[in-house]
């Protein structure tokens, strides 16, 4: 389910899974939850006009507005895409109608690589604070990111409500592994099974294998790009090594020009001198 595809299929196929993520994200009891999905693609649709749009949009209880969605390649521009992820979601007040009826927004990320490698995390959730007593501005602004490359890291909490099962389950390469994350879990168990049956569809496969390959090209291109740039930077540092020499060179050279700037004046003081005790020499001879 890293597969972004597959993820969404998945969720939107079978509402009983999306209400059991939810419920594990946001520390609720699935069975309260009344989940309407706002972007509702079917699945193996091909003639659907939001085919590639691949998050998961849903109200919640018709009270809060929530996106999830799977980023597995790092284009290096999460932090800005998924606020903006946010603040459109955020932006749901109708014409008219006054600000505080604005619905609580929220954005959780599941991603495969670093998004603060100096401060690692499995699972973080952000809001509006106040940099100087940390007072939050509004509760109704989150943004949390599920790193699925740190299981390590779960908290209590976050392995009290399986939020840890449910990125292992993500990460899942084979039915076995699929199998023994299911058995204890019944949103899960029903996870494995939408899987299975979307699995046997040619075209939702065919969708996922063009997923597979296209994020196999960027991150190829990506490659390709890493090896130039540390290329670059290898050849940099040659020049920069050998203006250094050069540099080094060039002052050695200098002070010789200098030394022997010096040497000339000396020796010009002493032909100087020679011309004289000469001079001094042709007058006692000439006595």
């Amino acid at each position: 389910m890293t597969n972004d595809y597959m993820f969404h299929a998945v969720l939107l196929k079978n509402r009983f899974v999306l209400t059991g993520l939810i419920g594990s994200l946001l520390h609720l009891d699935p069975q309260t939850l009344d989940v309407t999905v706002s972007n509702p693609v079917t699945p193996g649709n091909s003639n659907e006009n939001k085919l590639y749009i691949l998050d998961v949009y849903v109200v919640i209880n018709g009270k809060t507005r929530l996106n999830l969605e799977m980023q597995v390649i790092n284009y290096d521009n999460w932090h800005e895409r998924s606020l903006c992820y946010l603040c459109r979601s955020f932006d749901n007040v109708a014409k008219g109608t006054d600000y505080l009826t604005v619905m609580p927004a929220v954005q959780i990320s599941f991603i495969d690589f670093e998004l603060f490698p100096e401060t690692r995390e499995f699972y973080a959730t952000y809001m509006m604070t106040n940099i100087k007593n940390h007072r939050i501005y509004t509760d109704k602004f989150k943004l949390s990111v599920i790193q699925l490359n740190h299981t390590e890291l779960a908290t209590d909490e976050d392995r009290l409500y399986e939020i840890d099962k449910w990125a292992a389950l993500f990460k899942a390469k084979t039915w076995e592994e699929l199998k023994s994350m299911a058995v204890s879990n019944q949103y899960m168990e029903a996870a494995a099974n939408t899987i299975f049956e979307l699995s046997s569809d040619e075209f939702v496969r065919e969708q996922c294998r063009a997923r597979d390959e296209y994020n196999a090209y960027v991150k190829h291109q990506q490659q390709i790009i890493a090896e130039k740039d540390k290329a670059l930077s290898d050849t940099k540092e040659q020049l920069d090594s050998t203006k250094e020499q050069l540099d080094s060179a060039k002052e050695q050279l200098n002070e010789k020009d200098k030394q022997l700037v010096e040497k000339d004046k000396l020796i010009a003081i002493k032909l100087a001198e020679l011309e004289e005790v000469k001079a001094e020499l042709a007058k006692v001879k000439s006595k």
